[in-house]
């Protein structure tokens, strides 16, 4: 629980989203499962609401919604400040920082040092290990630490590990300006390089980040590809800092991707999911990826109408691949444990207009936590419109309209005072065919909306700051597919009560 239980209920607390207990926060870091408990670590400066000399901070679950905040894992030494990472279960002692009876959990993570920046050295950047051998509760660094560094680049960082059973040695992707680099140990410990990517792929309007590499099964198939993550500090397709991602081959030593050079796809259309990475030895029962973003943008991060802490995450997420007329695409969803905060189902009352439009509309009951449900429909129809409603008479808008091709988020009628021009107002993404099949899913929290489309191929997440709670949604569609069109509205409960 947070230290206090009051602060959970300051103005724009996300109340079923994770957040700290106080101060800034920002990229999931160290995502391992362990024991019956996920461990989630995350960027972390505990002494002011603004970026600063960065820790890993520390939180648990065991359904990855209700968490307990625990000591901060890793602070900064002499050595630099404590950039992102991840963490491993080392089963087979492999590092031998532990026992076969007691193996570690290591966390692989990257020491900046400040000094060497500003003397604008290329080496500021390596990367080193923390172990635990008491399930995560304390952490000691190596002694032998940096254990990977490179004399040779500027930007050098957040390294991802997992270990790879073919060629039975531990993998790690790194973020390197432009491009990745992929590594491989014995040990976690003697690192080799073996391969680059990225250089004229997708998206390069910003440096790249917080990479990611996992395998996921393509549906029924018996086939499988392999998912590569980057984050870009700028250049999304609605402004600022974005995730895309590639689908290809990967033997262990190189990394080839299937798709155009130039091709980008985004894991997210929204402005508020960044850095976001998996969890290591997550239990699925289909072979999926569990996720995690930081729910903030660097455009504006530093500038929320928060008080006391800054940061959230967004809901976890299943990864999945999915095979479309289009190509194949990495889907998103809900982790399943978010239904078990439903609370109560909202009625909504139905009226048939003439020229094929039909309205819905609920009272809300002031009630900030919310998810809505439109189940799939298989006529035609030419559009859909939803819009939450405070009493101030600010609205929430969405829109989806498969004539244009196209999801849209229209938060610019809200109080965005304080948030800059980069605060962008219209968040758009393109629709795929056959989208009205998949329905549409959306989750409302007193300070985020985050809309799944497409089959969880096409999303947008997004922070919203509305001064007062929206009291009433208006649903309205448009054409004959909505004659038996099917909507759940359910009030949800909060995580920190």
């Amino acid at each position: 629980m947070p230290e206090s239980p009051s602060a959970y209920q300051e103005a724009f607390r996300p109340q079923f989203h994770f957040s700290p207990p106080k101060a800034w926060m920002n990229d999931p870091n160290g995502m391992v499962y362990h024991q019956g408990i996920y461990h989630l670590f995350y960027q972390y400066y505990p002494d002011d609401i603004i970026w600063g000399p960065m820790h890993w901070g520390h939180a648990v679950s065991k359904d990855l919604l209700h968490w307990k905040h625990r000591p901060i894992a890793l602070e900064p030494d002499e050595k630099g400040y404590i950039f992102s990472g991840c963490a491993v279960v080392d089963v087979n002692n492999t590092s031998s920082l532990g026992s076969k009876e007691n193996p570690p959990l290591v966390s692989i993570f990257t020491y900046h040092d400040e000094q060497r920046k500003q003397a604008e050295e290329k080496s500021f950047q390596s990367q080193a290990l923390a172990f635990s051998l008491d399930q995560g509760k304390s952490w000691s660094k190596f002694e032998g630490n940096p254990v990977l560094l490179d004399e040779n680049l500027i930007d050098f960082r957040d390294p991802k590990v997992f270990w790879h059973i073919e060629i039975e040695k531990w993998i790690m992707i790194i973020a390197c300006g432009d491009h990745v680099r992929i590594y491989h140990s014995p040990n976690l410990i003697e690192w080799e390089y073996i391969s680059s990517f990225g250089q004229g792929q997708g998206c390069h309007e910003g440096v790249w980040e917080c990479p990611d590499l996992f395998e996921l099964s393509l549906g029924e198939s018996g086939r499988s590809k392999w998912v590569m993550l980057v984050s870009l500090v700028k250049g999304g397709p609605n402004g600022g800092s974005v995730t895309q991602y590639f689908i290809g081959e990967f033997d262990g030593f190189s990394f080839k991707n299937e798709g155009v050079e130039q091709e980008i796809k985004w894991l997210d259309f929204g402005t508020d999911n960044y850095a976001g990475v998996t969890w290591y030895n997550a239990p699925t029962e289909k072979g999926e990826k569990v996720f995690i973003g930081w729910m903030s943008n660097w455009d504006y991060a530093a500038s929320t109408p928060t008080e006391n802490w800054r940061g959230a995450m967004t809901l976890p997420r299943t990864l999945f691949l999915l095979d479309l007329d289009e190509g194949i695409y990495l889907g998103m969803k809900p982790f399943s444990s978010i239904l078990n905060l439903r609370d109560k189902e909202i009625q909504l009352e139905r009226t048939i207009k003439k020229n094929s439009v039909i309205e819905w509309i609920a009272s809300i009951g002031h009630s900030p936590l919310l998810a809505l449900l439109v189940k799939a429909w298989d006529k035609d129809f030419l559009k859909l419109e939803l819009k939450f409603t405070s009493e101030g008479g600010k609205c929430l808008y969405v829109q989806l309209d498969p004539i244009k091709g196209e999801l849209l988020l229209d938060r610019g009628k809200l109080e965005n005072e304080g948030l800059g021009d980069k605060f962008t107002p219209l968040l758009k993404a393109p629709l795929l065919k056959g989208s009205q099949k998949e329905g549409l899913h959306i989750f409302l929290d007193t300070s985020s909306i985050e809309i799944f489309s497409c089959g969880g191929a096409i999303n947008i997440s997004a922070q919203i700051f509305p001064k007062e709670n929206f009291y009433k949604i208006e649903v309205r569609g448009e054409g004959s597919g909505f004659e038996e069109v099917d909507i759940s509205l359910f009030e949800l409960k909060s995580i920190w009560k």
